[in-house]
């Protein structure tokens, strides 16, 4: 183990942030990054440094660049955007020719949605290197969420020129091109494309798509299903198929097909409702609310799921639930006479007859021979003693009967949104034309730490001043250790063990920055106590720069003779080697899509030594053997990880991250079994996540078995 704590400085430096999930794509896993020098190999001091940080026009050229550079992509990969912007313009300040802090500064930019700048910063990365594939892609999103659809394929065209084989650019040139409704076109690139990928399903999806747009149904279900014989998980094409399935009123294997879909892509609103119409038609009323009150979760300003919620709460006597979704409706449309004779019927229910008389009265203002409304204001008008006004609209109705051709109209069970017909005001609503959401295949869509789409584990607890709350895992772990420390106020804040770190605030970096250049002022005075580098590197883990906060805590252990209170605590000596081993992890997690396999490794071995030691001064916290678990899952020791996450079980039979754990270990290691049955003992305890990987996993096992069979 000394020769890893001795090949502690020989990692390479970070080339790339590189990803691998393909929806929608502005950059290429064949990223073309422009590198700067090797590592950092004299720590000049951190008050130095930090003053370089506020006073950096004159002394530019004195910072380490290459240094700053990979502090802001630790930030821009933990979500600290305002800090990894900072960091970025410090690089630009010192070396405004270098085309990658332009880059990566346009990459914050853009998770920020400030797409604007995000392509003026690439315009200048494309200026100084125009052979990066990952700087026109970058550039062709941002113009994508503007709109510019045009220059966006002209990017696209530039990356495939870098790399003819980039398939994402592929993929997001055809839908650049339906978005023009160039359907042609679309269809030509989506045919040199399939040459390049016959067996990737979302060529077929996209082709079912374009062929839909051209009109041609029956070619659009072909298409449809062949994509589901590549990939049965496809959400896409499943909820495509369920489309064709209600067109031809087969709402019950509609519905069955949306199931697969949502289990696919469970946040996406517009599914809930396309299954609630399928639950609706099957007359299964609280089914399809369900569903509403799902896509609402996910999309509070759905304007059909409160239309139809409240039809449907109407339906059973919901009231003011009701009224309450018409409120919303109108207050998104309040020209709309529909929701409002709806909302009128309501108010009659509840007692609000001058309410309801109001409502109905602006609906026969824009519908003057709508008889049901003066029908329904007769008898409220009735309700509140005015037999005339009843008597006047009494009469309009009964000729309107008399002058009516005999016959009744069939009330319909659901309209197109853009239909008016105020006769149908008892109709559910749907949209007018099915469009499927363009779904660009980016490596920038979604968080990028959940960019790799492998089985692996919860996050390892870190030790945090920042922490955020889940409404459904409310799983809290225990560390008496942190609470001695935080009892006796030794930090400056106090200390949470958690799984979820919430995002600094830029407030909240400053101060960090502001405290480490005064412990940093301190320490350089010669102040003997060792309790400052603790503290200081926690202020260095929060801000990412994890080399520094590495090498407080080296001192820090190798230093242990000290009158600090720090080292009166039986916590402080454990505590000091998690956050080493957090600090490791967290620059492994930034680098593992990129580093070579040997340099991973011995970075987790690292991990493990630290964690292995924190242990021995803390044999009963679980969360270590967790954390020590996911390790191991990292080095692919999935018996290990097991035992590991076992133990943890044996000190908290309530942890679910930890059978979480256990249940990716056991299916990685080929017991899948076994891992389903932990995987539903973690959702039971609250970490729903696990539901999503039963069902694919479940599935999995099934087709084994019949293979077998």
């Amino acid at each position: 183990m000394r020769e890893i704590e001795e090949d502690r400085g020989r990692k390479k430096k970070i080339e790339d942030v590189s990803f691998s999930e393909r929806k929608y794509c502005p950059l290429s896993s064949s990223a073309e990054a422009s590198g700067a020098g090797g590592t950092w190999r004299s720590r000049i001091s951190s008050f130095i440094f930090y003053l370089l940080f506020f006073t950096l026009s004159p002394l530019k050229a004195q910072i380490n660049t290459e240094r700053v550079l990979l502090m802001g992509r630790n930030a821009l990969y933990y979500e600290d955007y305002v800090l990894a912007i900072q960091r970025f313009n410090m690089v630009i300040n010192a070396k405004p020719w270098l085309g990658e802090p332009y880059f990566y500064r346009a990459l914050a930019k853009y998770y920020l949605e400030d797409y604007q700048g995000a392509e003026i910063d690439c315009n200048n990365a494309v200026e100084r290197n125009p052979y990066a594939l990952n700087h026109y892609v970058l550039r062709a999103i941002c113009r994508i969420n503007q709109s510019r659809y045009a220059l966006a394929e002209e990017d696209y065209r530039k990356a495939i020129s870098i790399n003819p084989l980039d398939h994402n650019s592929w993929h997001n040139i055809v839908l650049c091109q339906i978005e023009m409704k160039e359907y042609e076109r679309a269809d030509s690139s989506l045919d040199v494309s399939m040459r390049h990928w016959p067996k990737d399903p979302d060529q077929y999806t996209l082709k079912a798509q374009v062929s839909l747009l051209r009109t041609d149904t029956l070619l659009a279900e072909k298409w449809t299903d062949r994509a589901i014989e590549l990939d049965e998980y496809d959400g896409r094409a499943w909820s495509l198929k369920a489309m064709f399935q209600a067109n031809r009123k087969e709402y019950k294997e509609a519905e069955a097909s949306l199931d697969k879909a949502i289990t696919q892509t469970p946040r996406t609103a517009g599914l809930y409702v396309n299954r609630a119409l399928a639950r609706y038609n099957q007359d299964n009323l609280r089914g399809a609310m369900s569903d509403y009150d799902a896509c609402l979760d996910l999309e509070p300003r759905n304007f059909i799921a409160h239309y139809n919620r409240g039809l449907l709460r109407a339906s059973v006597g919901e009231d003011n639930l009701a009224i309450e979704d018409f409120n919303f409706v109108l207050e998104l449309e309040p020209d709309n006479t529909i929701a409002l004779y709806n909302r009128a019927l309501l108010l009659d229910n509840v007692g609000d007859y001058n309410g309801a008389i109001r409502d109905i009265s602006a609906v026969i203002k824009d519908y003057p021979e709508f008889w049901d409304g003066y029908r329904h204001r007769a008898a409220i008008k009735r309700k509140i003693g005015d037999t005339n006004g009843a008597e006047r609209d009494e009469f309009k109705v009964l000729q309107a009967r008399l002058d009516a051709a005999a016959g009744k109209k069939q009330p319909v069970r659901t309209r197109k949104k853009s239909e008016h017909n105020i006769e149908d005001y008892a109709a559910l609503v749907e949209e007018d034309t099915h469009e499927e959401e363009n779904e660009y295949a980016s490596e920038y869509r979604g968080k990028v730490q959940n960019r790799q789409t492998e089985l692996r584990p919860e996050p390892i607890y870190s030790l945090t001043y920042y922490k955020r709350t889940s409404e459904t895992n409310t799983y809290v772990a225990y560390c008496q250790q942190i609470e001695e420390l935080n009892a006796h106020n030794v930090l400056p804040r106090q200390l949470y063990l958690t799984d979820n770190v919430a995002p600094m605030t830029a407030k909240q970096t400053e101060a960090h920055q502001a405290t480490i250049a005064m412990l940093s002022e301190k320490l350089e005075q010669g102040q003997a106590d060792k309790g400052l580098l603790l503290r200081r590197a926690l202020d260095y883990y929060h801000v990412r720069d994890f080399e520094n906060a590495v090498a407080d805590m080296d001192e820090f252990i190798l230093n242990g003779n000290s009158d600090s209170l720090l080292f009166t605590l039986h916590s402080s000596l454990a505590l000091a080697y998690i956050l080493r081993a957090q600090c490791r992890f967290a620059q492994l997690e930034v680098s593992r899509t990129t580093a070579n396999a040997s340099d991973l490794r011995l970075g987790y071995l690292m991990v493990m030594q630290d964690y292995g030691k924190a242990s021995d001064l803390m044999p009963d916290a679980p969360f270590l053997h967790y954390n020590i678990g996911c390790v191991q899952v990292q080095l692919s020791d999935y018996v290990a990880a097991q035992k590991s996450f076992s133990r943890a079980i044996e000190l908290d039979p309530h942890f679910p991250s930890a059978y979480y754990g256990r249940g990716v270990a056991y299916i990685l290691g080929g017991q899948t079994e076994q891992g389903l049955i932990d995987l539903s003992q973690a959702g039971e305890l609250g970490l729903y996540s696990a539901y999503n990987l039963i069902k694919k996993y479940s599935k999995e096992k099934t087709k084994e078995k019949k293979q077998k069979d």
